[in-house]
């Protein structure tokens, strides 16, 4: 029976998101039984096919218990399956939409015609061991009959492709001039993206510093990394903004639902030690507490103004605000701050893919 590419092809697209999420929060998966030590061989291979055939295979292996995923060529017999169709259609165009390093053609065109994934093979082969430890994953795959075994197996190999990445270099996309329209597009699909809380606070960011300036206002903004303690640090937020001496205001920016109990407990510990007289929360779409907001006109009475902003309905006023030279340079430090090497490469690669929807829109 032919191999289904479509669904190879979406089996990919739904597992790859959990392998990124792992990777952002360090939190990796658990190897199956018996196989970390193969698997980190061939992830430390130059030989890129032999990881990328294992995707092929663990497809097949899913679809069709009766194949042999030792043999990728189909004059190899009747349990043989087509290797390098399903590399053409499925796992290479997959690996380079994720901007994933692989292979530049069919992951068999490293290995002789007609190939059989077995001893016999090792011979032509030039990194031996990791072609050793892909057998080992083979033999492990052939074992194993079970969905969920074989799940657990491709969320292990995709987590290491996705670090695999992590290593490498992605280039960001560049920003060019954008209607209304467009960037509120791209603002619902960026927020739309996992990417750990970063996304919504290089997009603050961004915006300020070109509020700044667009505007000469001479602020000193500073930023505090993800998941970096605001109070360890001495800041009073995610983003602080200074003139001088003078703390003009600070921003949290949280994907989480900012309740009566979190603000308290950011007054307690960031706004009233610091003295901050302007404190920005800025959130997602319904992340509001009815309490937080009547607690908030507490603080308001005591001399400090507590509010809450919406991420893409502040940065498109803005936008429409701060004029064409705000805009260029809103665009410019954008781009500037997604290149930094700190910037996990899965949130360039989704940043390249909203921009590459958003132009061939």
């Amino acid at each position: 029976m032919p191999l289904d590419h479509q669904h190879g092809r979406s089996l990919l697209e739904e597992a790859f998101p959990a392998a990124e999420a792992a990777l952002l929060q360090g939190t990796p998966p658990s190897a199956p039984p018996d196989t970390q030590g193969a698997f980190d061989r061939v992830f430390s291979s130059d030989t890129q096919a032999f990881r990328e055939v294992l995707i092929g295979c663990v497809i097949a292996r899913l679809q069709d218990r009766s194949i042999d995923v030792r043999l990728p060529y189909v004059n190899l017999g009747p349990r043989a399956f087509n290797g390098r169709s399903l590399d053409e259609a499925v796992v290479n165009p997959f690996l380079r939409s994720r901007q994933i390093p692989s292979s530049t053609g069919p992951y068999l065109t490293k290995f002789r015609r007609s190939v059989r994934f077995d001893e016999s093979t090792a011979a032509g082969t030039r990194d031996k061991a990791a072609y050793a430890a892909f057998l080992d994953l083979l033999s492990w795959l052939e074992r194993h009959t079970d969905d969920r075994e074989i799940l657990s197996f491709l969320s292990y190999l995709l987590y290491g492709f996705a670090e695999l990445r992590e290593r490498s270099t992605v280039s960001v996309a560049r920003l060019q001039r954008m209607s209304f329209e467009q960037y509120g597009t791209l603002l619902n699909g960026l927020l739309r993206v996992p990417s750990g809380g970063r996304l919504p606070v290089l997009l603050v960011l961004a915006m300020f510093k070109a509020i700044s300036a667009a505007l000469d206002l001479g602020w000193s903004i500073e930023s505090q990394g993800i998941n970096v303690a605001d109070a360890a640090a001495g800041a009073g937020g995610d983003i602080t903004i200074r003139r001088g001496d003078e703390t003009v205001l600070a921003a949290e920016i949280t994907e989480r639902r900012v309740d009566k109990s979190r603000l308290i407990t950011t007054f307690q510990t960031k706004i009233a030690p610091h003295g901050i007289e302007d404190y920005l929360f800025f959130t997602g779409p319904d992340q509001l507490d009815p309490e937080a907001v009547a607690q908030a006109r507490q603080y308001f009475a005591q001399g400090h103004e507590v509010s809450f902003l919406e991420v893409a309905n502040w940065t498109l006023m803005v936008l429409a605000t701060i004029g064409r030279k705000g805009r260029d340079i809103f665009n410019r430090t954008l781009v500037e701050l997604l290149s930094d090497p700190d910037v996990p490469r899965s949130v360039k690669v989704a940043w390249n893919e909203q921009i590459d929807r958003l132009l061939s829109a």
